[in-house]
């Protein structure tokens, strides 16, 4: 971090966003950024492609409030998107949120704070839940987050040490920029990719719980098991790009779903053993219906949490199992090829 006559130099923040068919949620995020208390940033919104819907008369609506600037590119994903914006980008530190954030007014005097405090070369915030979502976000914040499911990963204080960010709430600066060279790739777990390669080149990478977002989630049970099983086949990239990045927890959701079929075709090797798994599961299952609904004082979200939670586990074990197979057992990278 530049050093001036023994005193932290000003900095300025680049906050790259990109955006795909989403107007309204950058005008959410746009009046969020009109709001903070830290003024020394600027805001550039990367048009990932979009065709539908397109975002420059929302960006440019704010340009009398904001240092926001509009960079068009090809639907190439949102990691060469990010690396887009950055090429573009003036600041030191650049800030790394999706379109579907909002923030509190003290979002980037939180980070500038941290990143001074514990003079940081990458940072990653938490995300959470406004009690504004529904039902049905907060069900699915909550099996993304808990700790009775494997979202427990996401971040907290007490997982700091092996909190990896994630590119919701991340940021780094420059010259983790030019030692990287941003994100490897568009999607599949470009994030991820890029958290483990800054982690191994050295620099000092920690958690702001303070900085924290409000993170809308998907909106029904289909797409969010989509959005799961997107996660799962990301998984098996992440691990063909850093060996030895794939761990016991990432089989959680395939341990998961082995267990509820074992559960069911154990009726047919003895009884006791159907009841026995059938108490574990049920168990399982009642715990987080508990812990869901005095979290969120709700026993509906209660119920949808569990159902949001099964639905991660298979969504997410599905995917990486067809991946698992094809990339791993049969050595087959055609999807690729894009990449």
């Amino acid at each position: 971090m530049a050093q001036f006559r023994g005193l932290i130099a000003p900095m300025q923040y680049s906050i790259i966003v990109p955006v795909f068919n989403r107007p309204d949620e950058i005008t959410d995020l746009l009046k969020c950024l009109s709001t903070q208390t830290f003024p020394d940033f600027e805001v550039c919104v990367v048009e990932s492609g979009s065709e539908l819907r397109k975002s420059d008369a929302v960006v440019e609506s704010y340009k009398s409030k904001l240092d926001v600037h509009y960079y068009p590119t090809g639907n190439n994903g949102p990691g060469l998107s990010r690396n887009h914006g950055m090429k573009h980008a003036k600041g030191d530190f650049f800030i790394i949120l999706d379109s579907d954030v909002l923030l509190e007014p003290d979002f980037v005097a939180q980070i500038d704070k941290g990143i001074r405090e514990q003079n940081l070369d990458c940072y990653g915030g938490p995300d959470k839940c406004h009690e504004s979502f529904t039902d049905m976000e907060k069900a699915f914040n909550y099996s993304l987050t808990s700790f009775l499911t494997t979202g427990g990963m996401r971040g907290g204080a007490q997982r700091a040490t092996i909190f990896h960010p994630r590119s919701f709430n991340m940021g780094f600066s420059r010259k983790v920029y030019e030692a990287t060279g941003g994100y490897p790739f568009g999607f599949m777990g470009e994030d991820l990719v890029l958290s483990l390669k800054i982690r191994q080149l050295g620099f000092k990478i920690a958690l702001i719980p303070q900085a924290f977002v409000y993170h809308h989630r998907k909106k029904d049970f289909k797409t969010f098991f989509r959005y799961m099983r997107f996660f799962g086949k990301s998984r098996i990239n992440i691990s063909k790009h850093i060996p030895g990045s794939l761990k016991f927890i990432h089989l959680v959701p395939v341990g998961f779903i082995l267990f509820v079929v074992l559960s069911y075709l154990s009726v047919f090797i003895h009884p006791y053993l159907f009841i026995a798994m059938k108490i574990f599961l049920y168990g399982y299952l009642g715990m987080i219906l508990l812990d869901a609904t005095i979290k969120n004082n709700s026993f509906y979200v209660g119920i949808l949490s569990v159902i949001a939670t099964a639905v991660q586990f298979f969504g997410y074990g599905i995917g990486f199992t067809e991946d698992f197979w094809t990339r791993i057992v049969m050595n087959r990278d055609n999807q690729l090829k894009n990449i």
